[in-house]
């Protein structure tokens, strides 16, 4: 009973912060009955309500057009028969490879609405990678963006594809122009299958299964966190392929919220879309706050960016220097949410607490529980380091966190930190970043975040190498700021100032680049 009546707080809380509860007219309240008759638990209900409440509101706006929710709904309903007639649906596995656009939304919505499972693909694979992650996960059918045919192509895949954004044989259009009938839709039982961000090995699929009174609680923190209600024009920059960037996309829709998507990520045009939308909310990840700063200042200042009300950033550690730069140009905007592909939405830092305690990742969301724990599995004082252990309604089921640490239905999400005296958490580093460098512990995080705030440092990623002597030494690999930088023995001697002479990186390369995932994420050992 009690987790019950927290789900039912937890709705209630989020339809009144988001101003979904209002009244309907008649031919609304019909059309929504209907939408919840036809569909019940799917995933489909989410358009049908958007579709008949609000049908003539723009649902996806993109590079090609604005998409109405009524349009929307009926290409769903179109390509949902398209792969009906092709034998595809509960049983069946659908691979997706493409960019943001409206043609990736009609394509997960139709997999979901035929009970197929869904595999979100990284536009960023190589051909090999891609045949290795679609043979793993038995692809029987592909939707890619056309720009993507020479990979896909190269992959050795031999499975059936569909482009998503063409017109004619083989396009999502031209198979839609048949006229297929759209099987029945009331629940959905098919995986989603979210990669892991693989900045280490080979990304491995965190399937999950649709649970939404789950969710209702973290959700209703974040929603009223961030602000976002109805009608809220929101910019959705982080890639739908990540976790991140698709639950986005959803609580947009059930909103009735216009996502504006853009297919390749440009700061100046990202800060363009906010004042051209009137965009309300804005997601991103901290590699693409980076990059709007670099916007010249004159620019940005000749922009109508009133409208913006919240900017959510996740998918990658947010740089605590980096958050009051940005916080200081565009306002106390900025929000930093943590979690991961395996254990969803963990905390939520508003931006107060990125004021008031620079490099927080804020306190639990409503229904999820964080610990630190020690080697014995016990919580740690108030500001102790230890593994960050995390129980929550999102976390992927068991057979994707196996071979994670769970102490008492809390499961590691390989992290370290602390809290602090109200409850807030610090990610100190990943637990197997970790170095012992002469019998001393040190974790690259602390020195990455010093040297962010040296300022000749554009960017910089510190690890740990092999050293004979004393078993492991800190490298730090160095992007000066294009008008010139410190030398590596400036760098040193800023560390050495201070922190402790055992964190002062004995390898210091420049380069002009540092290589990173789609989402942001550094990718070690370059």
């Amino acid at each position: 009973m009690i987790p019950f009546a927290g789900t039912v707080i937890g709705a209630l809380d989020a339809a009144l912060s988001s101003r979904v509860v209002a009244p309907v007219g008649p031919r609304a309240a019909v059309g929504l009955a209907k939408g919840l008759v036809r569909h019940q638990s799917s995933p489909a209900v989410l358009l049908a309500h958007s579709a008949s409440r609000w049908p003539d509101r723009p649902a996806v706006v993109d590079d090609l057009g604005t998409v109405t929710a009524r349009e929307l709904y009926q290409r769903v309903r179109l390509l949902a028969g398209v792969l009906h007639a092709r034998g595809i649906g509960r049983g069946s596995t659908i691979g997706l490879l493409c960019r943001n656009h409206a043609g990736f939304v009609e394509a997960a919505f139709a997999a979901m609405w035929v009970d197929a499972d869904l595999v979100l693909l990284n536009t960023d694979f190589g051909a090999d990678q891609l045949g290795d992650v679609g043979r793993r996960e038995g692809l029987d059918l592909l939707v890619h963006d056309a720009g993507l045919q020479r990979v896909v192509a190269r992959s050795g895949l031999d499975v059936p594809t569909l482009v998503s954004d063409g017109h004619g044989s083989g396009s999502v259009r031209g198979a839609c122009d048949f006229g297929h009938p759209a099987p029945p839709s009331r629940r959905h039982t098919g995986r989603l299958v979210i990669l892991t961000s693989g900045t280490t090995g080979t990304p491995q699929g965190a399937p999950r299964r649709s649970q939404g009174a789950a969710y209702v609680g973290p959700l209703s923190t974040m929603l009223r966190s961030i602000g976002l209600r109805t009608g809220d024009p929101v910019l959705v920059l982080p890639p739908l392929f990540h976790g991140l960037g698709l639950a986005y996309l959803v609580i947009a829709i059930a909103l009735g919220c216009p996502v504006v998507l853009t297919r390749r990520f440009d700061a100046e045009e990202a800060l363009r879309a906010v004042e051209r939308h009137r965009v309300r909310v804005m997601f991103a990840v901290p590699v693409m706050l980076h990059r709007m700063l670099d916007v010249p200042a004159a620019v940005r200042e000749g922009l109508d960016l009133g409208s913006l009300h919240a900017v959510p950033s996740g998918a990658a550690p947010l740089n605590p220097v980096l958050a009051g730069r940005f916080m200081d140009a565009f306002g106390d905007v900025l929000l930093n949410m943590y979690g991961s592909t395996e254990i969803g939405w963990a905390t939520i830092a508003a931006p107060h607490d990125l004021r008031a305690a620079p490099g927080t990742v804020g306190r639990p969301l409503r229904g999820v529980s964080v610990r630190v724990v020690d080697d014995d599995a016990r919580d740690v004082p108030t500001g102790a380091v230890g593994r960050v252990v995390v129980r929550s309604p999102m976390t992927a089921p068991s057979g994707a966190t196996s071979s994670r640490e769970v102490v008492d239905g809390h499961v590691g999400t390989g992290d370290v930190g602390h809290l602090d005296d109200h409850g807030r958490l610090f990610v100190d580093g990943r637990d197997d970043d970790m170095i012992v460098s002469g019998g001393e512990n040190v974790f690259p995080g602390e020195v990455e975040d010093l040297l962010h705030g040296h300022p000749g440092i554009r960017d910089v990623m510190v690890h740990g190498v092999d050293d004979e002597q004393h078993g492991q030494r800190l490298r730090a690999v160095v992007v000066p700021e294009p008008d010139g930088g410190p030398s590596p023995d400036e760098i040193r001697a800023y560390v050495r100032d201070r922190l402790a002479r055992f964190k002062v990186p004995r390898d210091v390369e420049l380069v002009d680049e540092l290589q990173r995932s789609a989402t942001g994420k550094v990718r070690r050992g370059q």
